[in-house]
């Protein structure tokens, strides 16, 4: 079982995810940390893949969103996206929170477990 420090990484990576909703520049700071945490141990290792995911799945999205807001369907990504992103986002640091390790996606790669 891994402590509580052992994980501080990517609780300060979910927590900056999250600001990252007000602040966007925030995301980008947690995702840069994430790939600057990585090599510590097995669990967060695992934790700090699925945030480098996250990122640039949500990246992707977002410039999908973007393109698409034109026709009137990008504002329906959006909402999408906040949705997905902050399930993924509470999931995970709930996985952190309980020292436990990310061992895949469910309902289409929402939720960690």
């Amino acid at each position: 079982m891994t402590t509580d420090n052992d994980l501080m990484p990517a609780k300060v990576v979910y927590g900056l995810y999250a600001v990252g909703y007000l602040v966007a520049l925030t995301t980008l700071a947690g995702v840069i940390y994430a790939y600057m945490s990585r090599g510590q141990n097995a669990v967060l290792d695992s934790h700090l893949r699925f945030q480098i995911r996250t990122f640039w799945i949500s990246l992707l999205i977002g410039l999908l969103a973007m393109i698409t807001m034109m026709i009137g369907i990008g504002f329906l990504i959006w909402g999408f996206l906040a949705v997905w992103g902050l399930i993924r986002v509470v999931s995970g640091f709930l996985l952190a929170n309980d020292g436990k390790p990310i061992s895949g996606t469910k309902y289409w790669g929402v939720m960690a477990y």
